[in-house]
C-alpha cells in the first residue's frame, strides 16, 4: 500500500483527470471525461464522497482522509480503513446478495472505492425524520444482519478460513478505538470531545455520569465488545448507514468492519429505531407523528423477530462450522440438542443487544458524534426533551438488561417514557 505522503485528496476538479483512466469507471458513466459532472455529498464524519455522472450511467467515488473529518487533522486516522471497508463490502454481498453497493473499483493507495450510484434511494435516516414509512426495512434488515453474522461466524465458515478473516480485520485498530472510546467510555465522564444540549441536559447528564451501575455495565458491554469475536461485524450499523427506497434497502459504509458479538450490530440498529421514535415529537408541525410513533416500535419488533427467524433457519441448514457440529446432536438423532442450544445463543443475543442499544443512544446524546433525528429539532427545550426522554430509556435497557424477556417490553416502556416525557 502507497505511504500517507503518496496519498492525495480528490476534489471535484481533479477527480476526471486522475481516474479518467480507469476502465471500470469509464465504461459505467462515459469516457468523454469532459462530459463528466462531479459533485461533492459527502456529509459523513470520516471521509470524502462524490457522485460522478456522464453520458452512460453514474457511480459514486468514496475516498478516505488521513484524519476524522469532523475533527481535523488534528486527529489522524490510517488510510487502510478503506481496505476493510471493501473487503467487507465484498463478504457482505457474497453472504446477503444484493444488500450491500456493486464495487466497481478499488485503489488500496489512494484509499478509493468506486462502487454503484444507488438511486433514487436516500438516507433512511433522512426518510424517518421526514415521517416516511418505508414498507421493506424491517424484513431487509433482519436478514441482513441474521445473513452477514451467521454466516461470518464460527456456526457456518471453515475455522481456518474464518481465523484468516480474524486476522485480517484485526489490523482496523483505530477504528475499533474510536468504537471503543466513543460508544463506551467517553460519554460517560467529562470528555473533552464530548458536547450535549446544555443547560437543559446538565442535571441528567450529572447523573448518569455518577451512575455506578451504569458504568460497571458499560464496561462489561466495552469487555464484550473487545473480547468476544463471533462474526464479522458491520460495526457502525446505523440509519445513516442504510439507503432506501419503498422496494429496497440496501446497507453501506462498513469501514467500522471487524470480529465482535453478534448483538452489537443487532442493537445499534434497533437502537436507532428507538431514537427515531423518541425525536418524533420534535418534527411534529401540524400534523401529528402518532402513525409514525407506532411504525417505529412496529419495525424494531419486526426486525428483531425476522433476525430470530433466519437466524434459527440457516442454524438448522448452515451449521456446518466448528461450533455445536452436527454430528454431537442431528447426526445422533438429537434435534432437539441443537434446538437447546439456539435458544441459549439467542437468549445471549437478546440480552447483550439491549446493553448495546443502550450505550449507542447515550452517546449519541452525551458524546461526540450526535445524530441528526435530534440535531434538526430546532426548539432547543423540545429537543432536550426528547433526548431526556431517549437517555431514561437507555439506561434503563443497559442496567436491566437482564431483567428484559421481550421486545414488546421494550416497546411498552419506550411508550411509556415517551407519554410521561410530554408537558
Amino acid at each position: 500500500m502507497m505511504e500517507a505522503a503518496s496519498f492525495e485528496a480528490l476534489t471535484v476538479e481533479s477527480l476526471p483527470l486522475r481516474l479518467g483512466g480507469i476502465e471500470a469507471l469509464a465504461l459505467r458513466i462515459g469516457k468523454d471525461i469532459s462530459s463528466w459532472k462531479v459533485r461533492e455529498v459527502g456529509d459523513g464524519n470520516l471521509n470524502l464522497v462524490f457522485i460522478v455522472e456522464g453520458s452512460d450511467g453514474a457511480a459514486v467515488v468514496k475516498q478516505a482522509l488521513p484524519y476524522v473529518r469532523l475533527v481535523g487533522d488534528s486527529w489522524p486516522l490510517p488510510l487502510k480503513r478503506s481496505f476493510f471497508e471493501y473487503h467487507a463490502l465484498i463478504r457482505q454481498e457474497a453472504r446477503a446478495p444484493g444488500s450491500v453497493p456493486e464495487i466497481f473499483h478499488f485503489d488500496e493507495g489512494q484509499a478509493l472505492i468506486v462502487m454503484e450510484y444507488l438511486t433514487p434511494h436516500i438516507i433512511l435516516r433522512k426518510a424517518l425524520i421526514a415521517g416516511r414509512e418505508l414498507p421493506r426495512i424491517a424484513e431487509d434488515l433482519g436478514l441482513f444482519t441474521a445473513r452477514t453474522l451467521f454466516r461470518g461466524s464460527d456456526f457456518h465458515m471453515a475455522t481456518r478460513e474464518r481465523k484468516a478473516d480474524l486476522a485480517l480485520f484485526a489490523d482496523n485498530v483505530e477504528l475499533c478505538g474510536i468504537t471503543e472510546d466513543l460508544v463506551f467510555t467517553d460519554p460517560y465522564f467529562e470528555a473533552p470531545l464530548n458536547r450535549h444540549t446544555s443547560p437543559q441536559l446538565d442535571g441528567l447528564v450529572a447523573e448518569l455520569r455518577a451512575d455506578r451501575d451504569l458504568k460497571v455495565e458499560a464496561q462489561r458491554l466495552k469487555h464484550l465488545f473487545a473480547a468476544k469475536a463471533e462474526t464479522l461485524l458491520h460495526g457502525d450499523l446505523h440509519t445513516g448507514s442504510i439507503m432506501v427506497t419503498d422496494e429496497e434497502t440496501r446497507v453501506i459504509d462498513p469501514e467500522f468492519a471487524f470480529y465482535g458479538p453478534i448483538a452489537f450490530d443487532v442493537g445499534m440498529l434497533l437502537a436507532n429505531f428507538w431514537m427515531s421514535f423518541f425525536s418524533q415529537r420534535g418534527h411534529e408541525q401540524e400534523e401529528s407523528r402518532h402513525s409514525m410513533r407506532d411504525y417505529l416500535l412496529r419495525t424494531a419488533a419486526e426486525t428483531w423477530s425476522v433476525f430470530r427467524t433466519e437466524f434459527s433457519r440457516l442454524w438448522r441448514t448452515e451449521r456446518t462450522g466448528m461450533l455445536y457440529h452436527r454430528s454431537l446432536f442431528e447426526d445422533r438423532g438429537d434435534a432437539l440438542g441443537a434446538e437447546q442450544a439456539l435458544d441459549q445463543l439467542l437468549h445471549d443475543i437478546w440480552r447483550d443487544l439491549l446493553g448495546f442499544a443502550g450505550v449507542e443512544v447515550h452517546r449519541r446524546i452525551l458524546g461526540l458524534a450526535h445524530n441528526a433525528d435530534f440535531e434538526t429539532i430546532e426548539d432547543v427545550d423540545l429537543r432536550a426533551s426528547c433526548e431526556a426522554a431517549a437517555l431514561k430509556f437507555g439506561r434503563h435497557l443497559v442496567v436491566n438488561s437482564r431483567r428484559i424477556h421481550s421486545i414488546d417490553e421494550v416497546n411498552a416502556l419506550a411508550a411509556l417514557i415517551e407519554k410521561e416525557s410530554r408537558p
